[in-house]
C-alpha cells in the first residue's frame, strides 16, 4: 500500500514540473516570434523606404530628360537661339505624329507658367540607360557566420533536445526510468513491496513489453514518440533482467547474460531498422545506467564487465551500419569512466586474471569502432575522423593497463611495443585504401608514440630524453617539410616529454664523475641540437615565429648545460674565467653560423655574448682582484680571438646588431682593462687620484682613438665602422664626463709623489677629459646645434675644475679636511673668492677687448655673484684675514675692470678668438 502511494505521489509531483517546463518553452517561443516579428517589420520598412527613394531619383531624372526634349523656353528665343522659321525639318512630338514648324516666331510662355488648357504631358518613360546606370544599386552582402565551439555546440544540442520533437514523452520516460529504479532500490531496501518480487519484476517486464510493442505500433504515425517509448522500454527490461540476477539471485549468470544479448541487439535492430538514433542513445543509456542505479557495493566486477561487454558489443555492431557518433562517445565514456572509477576504488592485485579481459575486449572494440564510423561516413567526409576515440582510446586503456601492472616497467614496456605493432599493421591496412589516408596517418603517429613511449620505460631518463628529443627534430622536419601540422604537434610534444625526462634523471642521479662526458651533459646537448635542428627546420620554409621559439628553447637548454657543468665542476673563484671562455665559444659558434645562413637571432645571440663580457669582469674582480688573474688571462685571450672572428663573421651581413655587437666588445675592453689597472695602482699603494686615472685610462684611450685613428678601432671592420662611430663616441664622450663629474667629489691623492696643483693625476686626467670634448664638439661627429653651444658647455666644465682644483689645494696645502664641513672655513672661502673674481675680470676684460658680449656678460655675472657671496657668506669672516683678503682682492679686481672694460662691447663677435 505505501509503495503505491509513493508512486502515486510520484507521479502527482511530476506533472507541475513537466507544466512548468513545457510554459518555460512556450514562453521562450513567443519571445523568439515577437523578435522575429518585430526583425520583419523592420526590414519591410527599410525595403519601402529604399524604393521610394529610386521612385523619387527616377521621376527626377526623367523631369531632366523631358526638360531637354521640350521646345525653346522664352529667354532661348529672346538670345535668338530659336530654330529659324525657314528649317524645312520637322520634329516629332511625343505621340510620334511629325508637325511642320510654325512660319513666324511665338512666344512661348516659361514652363511654370502655362495655361491650364495645354494639353496633359505624355506618360512618364523608361530611364534612359545612363539614367539607370546612376540609379543606386543595392546590393547584399553575405557573411559567413562564425563558426560556433565546442561549448556552444554543446549547448545547441542540449537545447534541440529539449525543444525539438516530443519533447514531454523524452522528459517523462527519463523522469519515470529514473523514478522507477529509485524506487525499486528504496522499495528493496526498506522492504516495501509484500508481494513475491518474481510477480513484482514480472509485472514490471509486461507493462515495459507492452510499452515496447505499442511503441513499434506507432512508429509511422508518432515517430518521435515511439522511438522514445521503445528506448525507455528497452531500457526498463535491461534494469529488470539485471535485477532478477544481481539482487535476487533468481536467474542464472548464463541466463540473464543472454537475455540481456537479445535486448541489447533488439534495441540495435530497432534503431537500425528505423534508423533512429535517439532510440540506439536511450536504450544503450539505460543500459549503462542500470548498474549503477541499483549496485549495492558488492564488488561483482565480472557481472558488471561482462554486462558492460554486452553493451558494447552492441555498440560495436551498430557502428557497422550507422554512422552515430554520439553513441560510440556515449560507450566509450561510460565503459572507461566506469572501469576506472572501480580500478581507483576496488581494484586488488588478485583481481587481474578477471579484468586483463576485459579491458583487452574493450580498447579492441573501440580500436575498430572509429573504423566503422570512418566506413559509413559519406564519401566527401571521410577524410574526418573521430578523434576522441582513435587517441583517447589508446591513451586511457594504456593508463589502466599501467594500473593493473602497478608500475611494472618492463612490462608496460612490453605492453607499448605490443600496441606499437597494432597500430603499425592497421596503419600499414588503411594505407591501402585511399578513403582511409587520415585515419592511417592518426594510426602511424600513435604506432610511433607506444614505441617512443616503450624507450623511457625499458631505458634510463637521460637515454630517453636523447631519443625523444631526437625523434621530436625529425617529426618537426617532416611536418614543415611536408606542411603538415600534426607531426609538428607531435615533434614539439616529444621534445617536451624530452625535458621531462631530463628533469626526471637528473633528480633520481644528480652527481657524474667526469665533466662534460656524462649522460647529464650529453642528454640536455641532444635536446639542445634538437631544438636547434627544428629551429632549422622550420627556417628552411621561412617560419619564422616557429623557428625563433626552437631557437631559444635549444639556445637555453645549450646555456642551461653549460652554466650546470661550470657549477658542477669549477671552484667558486674561476667560475667567471669559466663563464666567459663558454661564453666566447657560444658566440663563435653561432657567429660562423650566421656566416653560412644569416639570421637575425644568431646575430643579437652574439651581442649577448659580447654583452655578458661587462658583468663577468666584475665579477672577476670581486673574484680574484682583477679580471687578468689567474685564469682570467686565459679566458680574456680566448675571448679577443672568438670576439675578432665573432665580428669578422657579421660583418658582411648584420645590421644594428653588428654595431652594438663591437661597441659591447669595446666597451668590455675598457671596463676589463680599466678594473685591472685601478686595482694595479691600489696595490701598489698609489692614491686615489691614480687609482682613478687609470680607471678611467682605457676608457680614454679608445675615445680618443676613435676621434683621431678611426682605423685603429675599425678592425676588423674595416669601412663600416663609420655608420656608427658618432653615436659611439658620443657613449664614449657621456661615459667619460660623468666619470669626470663624480670625480669632483674626490680629492685625489697622488702618493707618492706630492701633490702639486693641476700637475697630478686626477687634475690632468679631468683636463684630458675636457680636452677629449672639446676636441668632440668641434669636429663633424656631433650636431651643428651642439657645436654651436660647445664654448657655454666648455666654459661651465673649466669653471667647475678649476673650482675643484682649489679646494684641492686647500686641502692639501692648507690642511683643511676634505668634506662639506670645508666650506665652513675662511680660508676655503677666501680662495674661492679670489679665484672667482680672477676668473670674471678675465671674462669681463677679454670679453670686453674682442668683442665678445656673451663672454663680458658671464664674466659680469659671476663678479656679481662673487659680490653676493662677500655679502652673505664672507662677511662672517671679517674678523679673520682671509676675510679681509676677500674683499680686498675683489675690490682690486672691479677696479681693474673699471679701468679696462667699464662698459660692455660694441661690436659682436660670433667666434671665440683670443687671437691679438
Amino acid at each position: 500500500m505505501a509503495g503505491g502511494i509513493g508512486i502515486v505521489v510520484l507521479l502527482v509531483l511530476s506533472v507541475p514540473v513537466l507544466l512548468i517546463v513545457a510554459l518555460a518553452m512556450i514562453g521562450g517561443l513567443k519571445t523568439r516570434v515577437a523578435v522575429l516579428e518585430a526583425q520583419v517589420t523592420q526590414l519591410r520598412a527599410q525595403h519601402v523606404a529604399r524604393e521610394q527613394a529610386a521612385q523619387a531619383q527616377a521621376a527626377r531624372e526623367q523631369a531632366v530628360v523631358r526638360e531637354q526634349d521640350d521646345g525653346p523656353t522664352l529667354q532661348e528665343w529672346m538670345r535668338g537661339q530659336a530654330p529659324s522659321a525657314a528649317a524645312p525639318s520637322a520634329a516629332p512630338t511625343p505621340a510620334g505624329r511629325p508637325v511642320a514648324p510654325p512660319t513666324e516666331p511665338s512666344v512661348q510662355p516659361p514652363r511654370s507658367q502655362k495655361s491650364p488648357q495645354q494639353p496633359p504631358q505624355p506618360p512618364a518613360q523608361p530611364l534612359p540607360a545612363p539614367a539607370r546606370e546612376r540609379a543606386p544599386q543595392y546590393t547584399r552582402v553575405s557573411r559567413e557566420p562564425p563558426r560556433p565551439d565546442v561549448i556552444d555546440l554543446a549547448t545547441r544540442a542540449v537545447r534541440r533536445w529539449f525543444t525539438e520533437g516530443n519533447v514531454p514523452v523524452k522528459v517523462g520516460v527519463l523522469v519515470f526510468f529514473a523514478g522507477i529504479a529509485a524506487l525499486l532500490n528504496y522499495a528493496s531496501d526498506q522492504g516495501w513491496m509484500r508481494m513475491p518480487v518474481e510477480l513484482r519484476l514480472a509485472g514490471i517486464a509486461a507493462a515495459a513489453l507492452a510499452a515496447l510493442v505499442f511503441g513499434w505500433r506507432q512508429r509511422e504515425a508518432k515517430r518521435s514518440f515511439a522511438l522514445s517509448l521503445q528506448g525507455g522500454a528497452i531500457g526498463v527490461l535491461l534494469l529488470v533482467i539485471f535485477s532478477a540476477f544481481r539482487f535476487y539471485q533468481m536467474l542464472p549468470a548464463g541466463v540473464a547474460f543472454a537475455l540481456s544479448v537479445v535486448l541489447v541487439a533488439g534495441a540495435g535492430v530497432l534503431a537500425v531498422r528505423q534508423n533512429a538514433i535517439a532510440l540506439a542513445v536511450l536504450g544503450i543509456l539505460a543500459g549503462f545506467l542500470a548498474p549503477i542505479l541499483l549496485s549495492t557495493g558488492s564488488g561483482n566486477h565480472v557481472a558488471l564487465f561482462g554486462y558492460y561487454a554486452v553493451l558494447n558489443m552492441a555498440i560495436f555492431a551498430i557502428a557497422w551500419w550507422r554512422p552515430w557518433r554520439v553513441l560510440n562517445l556515449m560507450g566509450f565514456v561510460f565503459t572507461f569512466g566506469i572501469a576506472t572509477i572501480w580500478g581507483v576504488l576496488s581494484y586488488k592485485p588478485e583481481h587481474f586474471a578477471t579484468t586483463e579481459p576485459f579491458l583487452l575486449l574493450f580498447f579492441f572494440c573501440y580500436l575498430l569502432v572509429p573504423i566503422a564510423y570512418a566506413q559509413q561516413r559519406p564519401e566527401a567526409k571521410r577524410d574526418r575522423i573521430d578523434g576522441c576515440l582513435v587517441f583517447g582510446t589508446p591513451l586511457v586503456a594504456f593508463s589502466l593497463q599501467a594500473g593493473l601492472l602497478e608500475g611494472e616497467r618492463m612490462a608496460l614496456a612490453s605492453c607499448a611495443l605490443v600496441l606499437a605493432v597494432v597500430y603499425a599493421a592497421l596503419a600499414w591496412w588503411l594505407r591501402r585504401r585511399e578513403r582511409f589516408a587520415t585515419l592511417a596517418m592518426s594510426h602511424a603517429l600513435l604506432a610511433v608514440g607506444f614505441a617512443t613511449l616503450a624507450v623511457p620505460l625499458a631505458l634510463s631518463a637521460q637515454a630517453t630524453a636523447c631519443v625523444f628529443a631526437l625523434e621530436g627534430a625529425a617529426l618537426v622536419w617532416l611536418g614543415s617539410h611536408q606542411q603538415r601540422r600534426l607531426p609538428q604537434v607531435a615533434g614539439l610534444l616529444l621534445q617536451l616529454l624530452a625535458a621531462g625526462a631530463f628533469a626526471i634523471g637528473l633528480v633520481d642521479n644528480p652527481t657524474a664523475a667526469t665533466p662534460v662526458l656524462n649522460a647529464a651533459c650529453m642528454g640536455a646537448l641532444l635536446i639542445a641540437i634538437a631544438g636547434f635542428a627544428s629551429a632549422w627546420s622550420y627556417r628552411r620554409v621561412s617560419a619564422d615565429p616557429p623557428a625563433l621559439v626552437y631557437y631559444l628553447w635549444g639556445l637555453g637548454w645549450w646555456c642551461g648545460n653549460g652554466l650546470h657543468e661550470i657549477n658542477r665542476f669549477v671552484t667558486t673563484q674561476e667560475w667567471p674565467d669559466a663563464v666567459l671562455m663558454f661564453a666566447a665559444v657560444t658566440g663563435l659558434i653561432v657567429a660562423e653560423v650566421h656566416r653560412r645562413a644569416p639570421a637575425r637571432a644568431l646575430a643579437w645571440t652574439v651581442v649577448a655574448t659580447m654583452a655578458a663580457a661587462l658583468p663577468l669582469a666584475l665579477a672577476q674582480d670581486a673574484s680574484h682582484a682583477q679580471p687578468f688573474a689567474g685564469l682570467g688571462g686565459v679566458a680574456w685571450l680566448l675571448f679577443a680571438l672568438a670576439g675578432w672572428r665573432s665580428l669578422r663573421c657579421l660583418r658582411d651581413d648584420a645590421g644594428g646588431e653588428l654595431a652594438l655587437a663591437h661597441s659591447l666588445w669595446l666597451w668590455s675592453w675598457a671596463l676589463a682593462a680599466g678594473l685591472s689597472l685601478y686595482q694595479l695602482a691600489g696595490q701598489a699603494g698609489m692614491g686615489d687620484g691614480w687609482q682613478i686615472a687609470a680607471l678611467g685610462l682605457p676608457c680614454g684611450c679608445i675615445a680618443a682613438l676613435v676621434q683621431w685613428r678611426p682605423q685603429w678601432i675599425a678592425t676588423p671592420l674595416a669601412a663600416r665602422f663609420e655608420q656608427w662611430r658618432a653615436p659611439l663616441q658620443r657613449v664614449f664622450m657621456l661615459a667619460l664626463s660623468l666619470g669626470a663629474a663624480v670625480a669632483l667629489t674626490l680629492p685625489g691623492s697622488s702618493t707618492p709623489l706630492p701633490w702639486l696643483p693641476v700637475l697630478n693625476p686626477l687634475d690632468l686626467a679631468q683636463l684630458a677629459v675636457v680636452g677629449l670634448v672639446a676636441a668632440w664638439l668641434a669636429s663633424p661627429l656631433v650636431s651643428d646645434a651642439l657645436r654651436e653651444r660647445r664654448i657655454p658647455v666648455l666654459a661651465a666644465a673649466g669653471f667647475a675644475l678649476i673650482t675643484v682644483i682649489t679646494l684641492r689645494t686647500v686641502h692639501h696645502a692648507g690642511g683643511v679636511a676634505w668634506g662639506g664641513s670645508m666650506f665652513s672655513t675662511s680660508l676655503v672661502q677666501t680662495s674661492l673668492t679670489i679665484v672667482w673674481s680672477v676668473l670674471g675680470v678675465f671674462g669681463w676684460i677679454l670679453g670686453s677687448r674682442r668683442g665678445q658680449r656673451d663672454l663680458w656678460r658671464a664674466g659680469a655675472v659671476l663678479m656679481a655673484v662673487v659680490l653676493v657671496k662677500l655679502i652673505l657668506v664672507d662677511r662672517a669672516h671679517l674678523g679673520t684675514m682671509f676675510g679681509i683678503a676677500s674683499f680686498i682682492a675683489y675690490g682690486l679686481l672691479c677696479t681693474l675692470v673699471g679701468y679696462f672694460a667699464p662698459a660692455p662691447p660694441r661690436a659682436l663677435r660670433t667666434e671665440f678668438d683670443i687671437s691679438p
